[in-house]
């Protein structure tokens, strides 16, 4: 394991060239390190196959530096969103560019055993598809529902994720593929991967809500992701926003914008729409030839098709999220709110138009003076996107670096997710 200092600096020159900075000359005054300190950490670099030098860059005198390039191909990792009713994969390089990808519908909430060997099959068609002798596998990111203790990389029990308390997800992965892995909150990743790769680039404050089946978000302060003191930072969907509803959430209490505006609500609230005949649309997948229940889905079908009823059941929705958000805006002054999640994705600038109304309304002026809401542009990319830079993240961290770079390569190194601080 190199020294501390010398870790330190590696550290430094490698973050530098991974954020772009493309010239040694640009390294030494990024960094205000020496040129011969820089040297010698760019050697290194370049012998773990890291970074390489290319092209001869752009100058207007003197001799030309040559670009650095952070070796993105290097290796690559394997990423898994699983969400309340589908299950996401796929294969990123160390750039957090997804490569390839799959989706499908999965009953996750109650399925922990069956859900985790579905991810297991999935990875293993992903990496039969790797072009032969290519960059060798890194690590192992999961995104999953609810709250996660980062420490151990466990779901904190809840009552709607039957068997998922406490499950060793990490464990099990670390042992079947013989990587590190790292696991946290899907919206938690959602957040990050939009801050590394999509409409978040260059903030540093900014608030992912998922609207869901359910309702979280994910929280980047200061440019680093906030999970809390013990990971349940971002649960926003308990927060009330009606006292006086008699809607009861799985939580105990009575109004909270997951109860109310979630994707379950809306099913819920389509479901009464069809059954008073208050939305003709609705009632005809209900009652009609071929009845089945409501869900989120026909409510956002309806909508777009002028049904009233269910566009005020949508505006409805985003009002309350509106009002969650509101809070939130005056409590911790975001640049940017990104909503995101199958029913925001569906119900588009409808939603995002009363969310926007609601949370200019009632947050502060000074809060809202220089703040963007938009949706998602990653959109259900976002949560795997997010994954591999958790994972890359780690892996080049001072806290875990040092213990692979002199063997090339972390693969193999499951024990360097047991790292002290």
């Amino acid at each position: 394991m190199p020294p501390s200092e010398q870790l330190d600096t590696l550290v430094t020159v490698l973050d530098l060239v991974r954020s772009g900075i493309s010239t040694r000359p640009e390294v030494i005054r990024r960094s205000g390190l020496g040129r011969k300190v820089v040297t010698q950490r760019l050697v290194q670099l370049g012998h773990a196959g890291l970074v390489t030098e290319g092209d001869l860059a752009p100058t207007t005198g003197g001799r030309a530096p040559r670009e650095l390039q952070f070796h993105s191909d290097a290796g690559h990792v394997l990423v898994a969103e699983l969400g309340a009713t589908s299950i996401s994969v796929g294969v990123a390089d160390l750039a957090g560019r997804l490569l390839d990808q799959h989706e499908e519908g999965a009953e996750v909430p109650t399925r922990p055993d069956e859900t985790l060997s579905r991810v297991a099959k999935l990875f293993d068609e992903l990496m039969a598809r790797r072009p032969a002798g290519g960059s060798p596998l890194w690590g192992i990111g999961i995104g999953v529902l609810g709250p996660v203790d980062w420490a151990t990389g466990r779901p904190i029990s809840l009552p709607t994720m039957t068997g998922w308390g406490d499950y060793p997800i990490r464990e099990r992965f670390a042992e079947q593929y013989n990587v590190p892995v790292w696991v946290d909150n899907e919206v938690n990743l959602m957040a990050l991967g939009e801050l590394r790769n999509g409409l978040g680039q260059g903030e540093r404050d900014l608030l992912f809500v998922k609207v869901g089946s359910g309702i979280g978000a994910g929280l980047i302060s200061g440019g680093l992701l906030h999970r809390g003191a013990s990971g349940s930072a971002g649960e926003a969907g308990h927060i009330i926003v009606a006292e006086d509803s008699q809607v009861r959430c799985w939580c105990g209490n009575s109004g909270c914008v997951a109860a109310l505006a979630s994707g379950s609500a809306l099913a819920r609230e389509g479901e009464a729409a069809a059954a008073d005949g208050s939305s003709p649309y609705l009632a005809t997948i209900r009652m009609g030839e071929h009845p089945r229940p409501i869900d989120a889905e026909d409510v956002v079908a309806a909508a777009a098709q002028a049904d009233s009823a269910a566009a005020e059941l949508i505006t409805r929705s985003g009002q309350y999220v509106g009002k969650m958000l509101a809070g939130l805006v005056n409590a911790y002054n975001p640049a940017l709110i990104l909503i995101g999640g199958s029913v925001a994705a569906g119900a588009g600038d409808l939603i995002l138009a009363a969310i926007r109304q609601v949370v200019y309304q009632r947050a502060l002026p000074l809060a809202t003076r220089n703040l963007r809401i938009a949706l998602s542009p990653l959109s259900d990319r976002a949560g795997l996107v997010g994954a591999a830079f958790m994972v890359v993240d780690q892996l080049l961290s001072r806290k875990h670096l040092g213990r692979w770079i002199d063997n090339g390569t972390p693969s193999g190194r499951v024990d360097i997710i047991h790292a002290s601080p």
